[in-house]
């Protein structure tokens, strides 16, 4: 049976900035450009866990075998970062979870062996991207994720043909604890990736069995701008090339691949034929085919209608602040304490897979899960209950202008949930001028705080968007 994407997921944060912005502060910089940036509450963990929520609408929990995660900037080097996205998942136990982290090759890697692997997996790519201020990284990049489950159970896209050209050059490259990463010269990248990209491209056609006038869309990406332009006009693939969403999103690093594959989806219709060549420390090419059964996949929001909902009025000191190279004093309260490890280990349904519990004798609704019923008193006589996907109602809600956040004022929302329940947490991505009783929301995995190098993660509630309404 033909390996394929069974479903798929993008994520892109809200928040933007402007490169008119930077200008502004420096002086300097490239206009025209926004870059998606991830929260304050947000990291490549949290980023890759929204995207895989929004890949596994089509596709069910129980059948991944696997969860891969790839990212050049992970939470943790001495601590696998996949496993807190299966988490958030609420994946079985027997689902395996590793990192295949790396510079952004290592990504599309990802993708790929996951194409090749055996039975059903999960790849998710996230990635943030920073660099010296006014620099190329800071304005050109961006902040994203993206997820795909790979299988052979009613692909929505089938894997054709893929090709790929390794070669050793220096063009690209950091060492293990500096801040930004080093670029050689333009016009040394652009020739040495454009041999590399056609070699990759041709290859992956002729094993596809097509010529490059089948092809109906074509996403390219890379290290290098003036190689990815290049390789369009020598590939005859210039004409279909779709829009790479640098002057919207910035480039996301490891992610970004994985999210113009998303975009290129989003916009398929069954018989399409999709390419995506990545132009890093080498050149991969993947061709697919679209099927019918895109026809009935279940999406969420499409990358396009999440760049279009993006808030660019980001401050640069904000956005500096987030990155963490902007240091500002500290607020006069205790520092946080680090979270318990044995704690977390035993409300791990709770506190990562935001799973509540339902009571059997007269169905009351708890969060989180309980073993008593508060209602009929009745015990443990509870079955789980997931709430991640379950919508609510913010019933009312505060405005805290004292408590401290990288982000203030702090929004405390209490959520009555649709079929009972409610719940008092922090509403992100919201202006607190906006908030009103009645609003609807939706959960999100988020940061809830740093101590001791230990990042502690939970739910906050978001504005419903149309799209998931």
């Amino acid at each position: 049976m033909t390996t394929g994407i069974i479903s798929y997921g993008a994520y892109v944060p809200r928040a933007r900035l402007r490169s008119d912005t930077v200008r502004e502060a420096l002086g300097t910089g490239r206009a025209g450009r926004t870059r998606a940036v991830a929260g304050y509450d947000e990291d490549t963990t949290t980023m890759a866990a929204e995207a895989a929520r929004r890949a596994l609408r089509g596709a069910a929990a129980e059948s991944i075998g696997a969860v891969a995660f790839s990212s050049a900037h992970p939470v943790y080097a001495a601590k696998t970062n996949a496993t807190a996205v299966h988490a958030a998942l609420s994946l079985p136990a027997r689902t395996r979870a590793v990192d295949r982290c790396g510079p952004e090759r290592s990504a599309l890697g990802a993708l790929l062996d996951g194409f090749a692997g055996s039975g059903t997996q999960l790849v998710a790519l996230a990635d943030t991207v920073i660099g010296p201020s006014g620099g190329a990284d800071e304005i050109g990049g961006g902040d994203g994720a993206a997820a795909f489950v790979l299988g052979s159970a009613a692909p929505v896209a089938e894997l054709l043909g893929t090709g790929s050209a390794t070669a050793e050059f220096l063009y690209r490259w950091g060492s293990p604890g500096e801040d930004f990463a080093r670029t050689w010269e333009e016009r040394f990248g652009q020739e040495s990736y454009a041999r590399l990209g056609a070699a990759s491209v041709g290859q992956a056609l002729d094993e596809a069995g097509l010529t490059p006038a089948e092809v109906t869309a074509w996403a390219a990406t890379g290290l290098s701008e003036r190689a990815v332009k290049q390789l369009g006009k020598s590939t005859g693939l210039g004409s279909v090339r779709a829009d790479d969403l640098t002057t919207a999103i910035g480039r996301a690093g490891s992610a970004h691949a994985g999210i113009l594959l998303a975009d290129m989806l989003d916009r398929a219709r069954p018989g399409d034929v999709l390419a995506l060549t990545l132009l890093a420390d080498g050149a991969d090419t993947l061709v697919l085919r679209v099927t019918e059964a895109i026809t009935a996949l279940r999406r969420g929001e499409t990358v396009a209608e999440q760049i279009a909902a993006g808030d660019d009025q980001l401050a640069y000191a904000t956005f500096l602040t987030w990155k963490g190279l902007l240091s500002r004093p500290a607020p006069r309260r205790p520092e946080p304490l680090r979270i318990s490890a044995p704690a977390s280990l035993r409300e791990a349904r709770w506190k990562y897979g935001f799973t509540g519990a339902r009571c059997d004798e007269c169905a009351t609704r708890h969060m989180p899960p309980q073993r008593v019923c508060l209602r009929c008193g009745a015990t443990d006589r509870m079955k789980d209950e997931p709430l991640a996907d379950v919508t609510g109602t913010i019933a009312t809600y505060t405005v805290d202008h004292l408590a401290y956040s990288p982000a203030p004022p702090v929004i405390g929302v209490v959520i009555d949930f649709d079929g009972g329940g409610r719940f008092a947490c922090e509403l992100t991505d919201a202006d607190p001028e906006a908030v009103a009783i009645g609003d609807r929301v939706q959960m999100t995995f988020r940061r809830i705080g740093e101590a001791d190098g230990i990042v502690n993660y939970f739910w906050k509630a978001r504005p419903l968007s149309e799209e998931a309404s």
